[in-house]
Order: structure tokens, then C-alpha cells, then sequence
């Protein structure tokens, strides 16, 4: 269920910290009785942003396949075993 609080509230930022570190959703603020901002962790602004981007790669996907773009699965896997392994893989730094 989502959180709903007024603005005011925003005084006590360590309390909005805590409520957004242990809801894992976003916090919606009125002004006036209405909707004025969200407020969220890190983290679920993260989640949101990789959902997003998840979204948007499949409708990518989704567009070309409906434009005929596509790669046999056998072709494709060949490719990329072409390209990496031609690849200089002690160059890349994995820290």
C-alpha cells in the first residue's frame, strides 16, 4: 500500500530516511491535498531505472522482430564467439 504524507512531514529527514530504507517503494508527498512529489531510497530508484530500461530493450526487440530484423539463434551465438574470442581479454580490468 502506498505511502502518502504532507509535505510538513519532510522536517524529520532521518524519519523519511528510515521510511524510505524499509518501505522498498516510493513515498508520495501533498502539498495542499494534492500530489507534489515522490520520495524514494536509492535503491528503489535504482530498481526502477533497471525496470525501465528492461522495458524499453524488450519493445526494442519487440520493434525489430516485428520489422523482420532478425538473427537466427545458431548465427547469432556464432558471432559473438567470433568477437570475444578475438578479443584481448587480459586487457580488460574486471575489479
Amino acid at each position: 500500500m502506498p505511502r502518502i504524507i504532507p509535505i510538513r512531514d519532510l522536517r524529520d529527514t532521518a524519519k523519511i530516511s528510515e521510511m524510505c530504507n524499509t518501505s522498498n517503494e516510493p513515498i508520495f508527498v501533498t502539498k495542499n491535498g494534492y500530489g507534489d512529489m515522490v520520495v524514494m531510497s536509492i535503491w528503489v530508484y535504482e530498481q526502477e531505472l533497471a525496470r525501465a530500461d528492461m522495458y524499453a530493450k524488450i519493445m526494442e526487440g519487440k520493434a525489430q522482430a516485428d520489422n523482420g530484423e532478425l538473427v537466427e539463434g545458431k548465427t547469432a551465438l556464432s558471432e559473438l564467439r567470433m568477437k570475444y574470442s578475438a578479443m584481448d581479454l587480459s586487457k580488460i580490468d574486471l575489479k
